[in-house]
C-alpha cells in the first residue's frame, strides 16, 4: 500500500481553514484532583469561543455525561446545533495526543493518520485505552486512513503546512516511546505525514510528563516564523534547555519571536509545565492559555501581533494544568 505521501498527502498547518475540532469532556479526578467542575467551566468558555466559527466534535462517556454537558453549555448560550456529540469509552482529555492526525492534499481531499498511543511511555496505565478512541470514530470520519506501528503524540509535532516540522529528542527519541532509530523515525514522519525536513530540538520544560512536547516550547506562526518560550533568568532551571533550543533555531532561516515564560505552581509547591506557546490556533480566533502571571498580558499581546486577522482571546488554565496540558493539549483540528 502506498504512504500518505507517495498518495500526495501532508500535514497541513494549524492556521489553515478547520471544518471543526475535536474535544473530550473532562470527568478524571486524577487528572483533575478537586476541580473537574472549574475543567468543565472552562470547556464551556472553550466550546462558546470555538464554536462560533466552527463545528464542535465533542466526546462523552454516556447519555448521563452529554445531559451533564448540555446543561452546562446552555448556561453559555451555545448554539448546540454546532455541537455533535459522540458516546465514545475514553479515559482523559487529550485529543491532541490520541485522536486523529488529519492531512490535506491538494485536491483538498482529506485522509488521517492513526499511530500508536501509550499514554507518555506507558506513564499512566489507565490511560492507554485511549489508544482504542478512533477506532470507535472510524465510521463517522468516513476518510481514508493510514495506521503505523509507532508511538506518536500530536502535541510532539508541529508544522509549517511546507513539508518542515519541529520536534523534541527527548520525546521522538525517548525509548519509551519506540525501539526506533533516529532514521527510521525521520523516515516515518516523512512518509505518513508528508514532510520534508525536520528540525529537532533537544529538551522541554522540566516536570513535563509528556518529554518535551513541542507544542509546549515552540510553534510555528507562520510559514517563515516561529515563536519560542524564553527565559531571561540565568537561575531558571528551564533557562539552559530553553536557552539551547533557541540556539538551534537560529541556524535555520526563519523569524523567531520569543514569548516570556509564565510561573505557576502546584499545590504542593512543584513547578507546573505552563507556556504560552500552548495556544491553539482556530478560525478567526487564536485560544492563549493564561496562567494568573504578571507575564499574561504581554504574551497576549505578543500573539495578537503575529495573528492580526484573528482575535486573540485569553483562556485561564490555571485548573486544566493540573492534567499537565493547556489550551492546545485538548484541542484536535480537522481541516475543512
Amino acid at each position: 500500500m502506498l504512504t500518505p505521501k507517495q498518495q500526495g498527502f501532508f500535514l497541513p498547518a494549524e492556521w489553515e481553514q478547520h471544518k471543526a475540532t475535536w474535544l473530550a469532556w473532562p470527568y478524571d479526578t486524577t487528572s483533575f484532583p478537586d476541580r473537574v467542575e472549574k475543567v468543565e467551566q472552562v470547556y464551556a468558555s472553550i466550546i462558546y469561543h470555538l464554536h462560533k466559527t466552527e463545528l464542535i466534535e465533542l466526546l462523552v462517556l454516556d447519555k448521563a455525561m452529554q445531559s451533564r454537558a448540555l446543561s452546562l453549555l446552555k448556561q453559555y448560550h451555545i448554539d448546540l446545533n454546532r455541537i455533535i456529540f459522540h458516546i465514545v469509552d475514553y479515559a482523559d482529555v487529550w485529543t491532541r495526543d490520541y485522536g486523529p492526525i488529519f492531512l490535506i492534499n491538494k485536491e483538498q481531499k482529506l485522509a488521517w493518520t492513526k499511530w500508536r498511543y501509550n499514554a507518555y511511555g506507558e506513564k499512566f496505565l489507565d490511560l492507554l485505552k485511549d489508544d482504542k478512541v478512533v477506532y470507535q470514530l472510524r465510521d463517522y470520519i468516513n476518510l481514508p486512513n493510514f495506521q503505523i506501528d509507532m508511538v506518536l503524540e500530536g502535541g510532539a509535532i508541529d508544522t509549517n503546512g511546507q513539508g518542515i516540522l519541529l520536534t523534541t529528542e527527548q520525546c521522538l527519541l525517548n525509548p519509551n516511546r519506540n525501539n526506533l532509530t533516529k532514521p527510521e523515525i525521520e523516515k516515518n514522519l516523512q512518509q505518513y505525514l508528508g514532510i520534508k525536513e525536520i528540525i529537532w530540538l533537544k529538551q522541554g520544560l522540566i516536570n513535563d510528563h509528556t518529554d518535551g512536547h513541542i507544542d509546549q516550547i515552540t510553534r510555528f506562526v507562520s510559514h517563515d516564523t516561529i515563536a519560542i518560550a524564553y527565559e531571561d533568568d540565568q537561575n531558571d532551571p528551564n533557562f539552559a534547555v530553553l536557552n539551547e533550543n533557541y540556539r538551534i533555531l537560529q541556524n535555520y532561516p526563519f523569524n523567531l519571536i520569543k514569548l516570556p515564560l509564565p510561573k505557576m505552581q502546584y499545590a504542593d509547591s512543584s513547578r507546573a509545565p505552563v507556556s504560552y506557546t500552548n495556544f491553539y490556533l482556530a478560525n478567526e480566533l487564536v485560544l492563549v492559555p493564561q496562567f494568573k502571571d504578571f507575564r499574561d498580558k504581554q504574551a497576549l499581546d505578543i500573539i495578537q501581533s503575529l495573528f492580526p486577522e484573528r482575535k486573540a482571546i485569553g483562556i485561564d488554565c490555571t485548573d486544566l494544568i493540573y492534567g499537565g496540558g493547556a489550551v492546545h493539549c485538548i484541542t484536535r483540528e480537522q481541516p475543512m
